[in-house]
């Protein structure tokens, strides 16, 4: 597998952490001591729910989706910071070298080249992917981006500091990424948004036109902003979970979902049955009431102007 460390020569990808232990969040400061074992929320049964069973697949109108037919799916960069300078006031992020190693699996079986950057700073960040977006991604019919660090809102950490994450997608701009207009523009991030817990609650509910082709004929105006899509692994103001062992909770359901349903369903759909697998299929345990039971719930923005299928 492609991997690689800034401008540096290709890295050797970490191995995954193996060892279960408390989970964590992705912010500051290093609370583990406050929490028990978090772990997939157990059916009487003892069996985990499977809310993948069965699928509805939607009609697909060509004309209302993607065009794919490109010699390459496009590239995806892979960003995963788990070792954090002393000033930062963070801990190391256990457990996120097995979402990066599940993530390269994922999307490099959705065809995808994908490479692997470990423990960037903000500056090696920004460069990186300043690089990218100037490449020519003519051949490409995407692009795809997963930031793995600790956040707060609006921001995500280099391993000395944080930075605006809009630094780095504002890079893929029509305006400014010229070689990707119309075409998908896909960020997955994975990190804290927030210091707030979400408690759950209980319930009892288990037309376009066909020569307006913007990435094949570029002049037609498009907004700078259409086409991107921010997956985020909670909303706005919330923590993200960690386990050391298993990984993150997002990360995990979004590689169980692109692995059954990657190839066979639309995107949003994807999104949403990450949001369901997340919101049903975890819940947090501690002794101390208040961290017993605490929930997630993804994010999704899109901008997205088709339907997007990798198939």
């Amino acid at each position: 597998m492609s991997v690689g460390a800034g401008d540096a020569e290709p890295a050797v990808l970490p191995e995954a952490d193996v060892t279960e232990g408390e989970d964590v969040t992705d912010a500051k400061p290093d609370r583990s001591g406050r929490f028990s074992l978090f772990s997939k929320k157990k059916k009487h049964s003892g069996e985990e729910h499977d809310s993948s069973t069965e699928t509805a697949q939607r009609v697909r109108v060509p004309l209302l989706q993607y065009n794919m037919n490109y010699k390459k799916v496009g590239k995806c960069i892979i960003i995963n910071n788990k070792n954090f300078g002393v000033n930062t006031g963070m801990s190391a992020r256990n457990g996120t070298d097995k979402d990066a190693g599940d993530l390269f699996k994922c999307f490099q079986m959705l065809g995808f080249e994908v490479f692997v950057y470990n423990d960037q700073t903000t500056h090696e960040m920004q460069s990186l992917l300043q690089k990218v977006s100037q490449e020519d991604h003519s051949n490409c019919a995407s692009f795809a981006c997963i930031l793995l660090s600790h956040g707060e809102e609006g921001t995500i950490y280099g391993t000395n500091g944080a930075m605006p994450i809009k630094c780095l997608t504002s890079l893929f701009r029509g305006d400014l990424c010229k070689s990707l207009v119309g075409k998908p523009k896909l960020f997955f991030i994975q990190a804290c948004r927030g210091s707030e817990f979400d408690e759950g609650i209980q319930t009892d509910s288990g037309p376009t036109n066909n020569e307006v082709e913007t990435d094949a004929n570029p002049r037609y105006k498009i907004p700078v902003e259409a086409d991107f899509l921010f997956a985020y692994s909670t909303v706005p103001g919330y923590y993200s979970w960690r386990n050391p062992g298993r990984g993150s909770w997002f990360v995990q359901a979004l590689c169980t979902v692109l692995n059954e349903f990657g190839t066979k369903l639309e995107i949003m759909q994807i999104l949403t049955k990450v949001n369901y697998t997340v919101a049903t299929n975890y819940e947090s345990y501690s002794e101390d009431p208040n961290y017993n039971e605490k929930k997630q719930i993804p994010c999704m923005v899109s901008m997205l102007t088709k339907e997007l299928y990798f198939s």
